[in-house]
């Protein structure tokens, strides 16, 4: 079902349930009737008994405030306790819809931040339940050359855009962020609490700079590059990538009367890197009849820490001639869990390239990876933002940044690959706030530590976090 289908399907859905005898339930204000998600929203999860959803219109233009509006789907779970307020919730993407994180929170580490504040969520324009262009995923043939399957993304781009244009264009972190303070004012509350994740986090600040007096407090995970732009996320992302490369090859080392790749770090990097040639010149094939080449053990070599205990046995077993050890997924190496959600796909190439001013010729696009992949030997081919960009047919809308006067907490990870580190400290040169580190490689992980604990309280009482959480476990 497309996304315009569900999301009708979701409001037809709503008059259904008004005219069964469910018991109301109180408006935060403005007017908003909640219904039971489970019951109005196509695909919920029956389980979830506590969540509540509605809708709220904003319009396509902002410069237009009187023209053609849209809705957003929004979800609740109230406080259990005495609410002294709202916390929003995003989970970055961008593309991801928010409706269903106000339950994941809930049930988290950090479910502490619902005894006393309303859990919200929202689906950004273009995503989820809200109103979107109605664009089914590309089906690529497999054995194109980059540059024709480059070409052939952005026919499919344009040929979507071109389904609702005023749409397509307005799908901007400006615009999610004016969105959301249309859901603050609909909610009846002055100010608000949000916690955003990776692309979130860009959102979140975005938000701080244009209403900072209606923030209450902003936690921010897995911070996004301030700058916003395809191709310094694709560095950024190979330079963690490459930095992962030599963090497994000393783990690898360390365990050497286990592996037998080398005893130093140098040792192991260059006995995986002379494997992958050797397996680029000739290629094994599997009994299965999979073949194993170059390609497949550069998968195998920057990826989370949870997987290198199965991916350096896996690698012992190339080593001493075999073929049964399997190439890690193909997601680009760097842990990414990427989300099928409806036709999420385009949405993100619209939120992004409407941002940034990227490269749009293909040409451009490969000197940058070819450099790259001369500067980072790994990692260097794993990007997969800059060509998204390709024959975008809008021009880019900079996101602007700026301080705020709202406690602000930022938290990066020191080894994560998907938000390298180094970007949550350039966000925090741009708008301030403090940093907590988490010691792990986990994107967006903070409510599921222990350490979650300094979420809730920094909800409950502002307190900033400047200290370290030890994070996720490493094999």
């Amino acid at each position: 079902m497309s996304r315009r289908m569900l999301t009708r399907s979701m409001l037809v859905s709503v008059v259904v349930v008004v005219a069964v005898p469910l018991m109301a339930v109180p408006a935060l204000g403005h007017g908003l009737t909640w219904r039971p998600c489970a019951a109005v929203a196509k695909d919920w999860d029956q389980e979830d008994q506590r969540s509540e959803c509605t809708t709220v219109a904003v319009p396509v233009d902002y410069a237009r405030p009187g023209g053609r509006t849209i809705d957003i789907a929004v979800s609740r779970i109230p406080a259990t306790g005495r609410s002294e307020g709202v916390v929003v919730f995003n989970p970055g993407g961008p593309g991801h819809p928010g409706t269903t994180m106000p339950a994941d929170i809930a049930a988290s580490r950090a479910g502490g931040i619902g005894a006393r504040h309303d859990l919200v969520g929202f689906d950004p324009r273009g995503v989820g339940y809200s109103d979107g262009v109605d664009c089914p995923d590309e089906d690529v043939e497999p054995g194109l050359s980059d540059e024709e399957r480059a070409r052939r993304t952005a026919e499919h781009n344009r040929a979507c855009f071109d389904r609702d244009p005023a749409l397509a264009a307005s799908l901007t972190t400006t615009n999610v962020a004016r969105d959301l303070d249309r859901v603050r004012q609909a909610l009846g509350v002055r100010k608000i609490g949000f916690y955003g994740v990776s692309w979130g986090t860009a959102l979140g600040a975005a938000y701080r700079t244009l209403f900072d007096r209606h923030v209450d407090r902003m936690l921010l995970d897995s911070v996004l590059t301030p700058e916003m732009d395809m191709t310094t996320m694709d560095d950024g992302q190979a330079a963690a990538g490459e930095a992962t490369f030599r963090l497994f090859s000393e783990w690898i080392a360390g365990r050497h009367e286990r592996y037998g790749l080398g005893e130093s770090t140098d040792a192991v990097a260059r006995r995986l890197l002379d494997l992958r040639a050797e397996l680029t010149e000739h290629p094994r094939t599997a009994p299965d009849g999979t073949v194993v080449d170059g390609t497949a053990v550069t998968m195998m070599l920057a990826n989370p820490r949870k997987e290198w205990a199965d991916l350096a046995a896996r690698l012992k077993v190339l080593a001493e001639g075999g073929t049964t050890a399997r190439a890690a997924r193909a997601n680009g190496g760097l842990g990414w869990d990427v989300d099928p959600y409806r036709s999420w796909v385009f949405a993100q190439t619209a939120l992004l390239c409407n941002t940034s001013d990227s490269p749009r010729d293909f040409a451009t696009v490969a000197r940058h990876r070819t450099e790259r992949m001369a500067r980072y030997p790994v990692a260097g081919g794993f990007g997969i933002y800059e060509s998204r960009c390709v024959g975008w047919p809008r021009d880019a809308e900079a996101v602007r940044f700026g301080r705020g006067a709202s406690p602000l907490q930022l938290v990066g990870h020191r080894y994560e690959p998907v938000t390298p580190y180094p970007w949550t400290n350039d966000m925090r040169t741009l708008v301030g706030g403090d940093v907590l580190t988490v010691e792990d490689d986990v994107h967006g992980s903070l409510y599921h530590l222990p350490c979650a604990d300094s979420a809730v309280t920094f909800f409950d009482t502002g307190r900033t976090d400047t200290g370290t959480c030890a994070g996720a476990p490493v094999p």
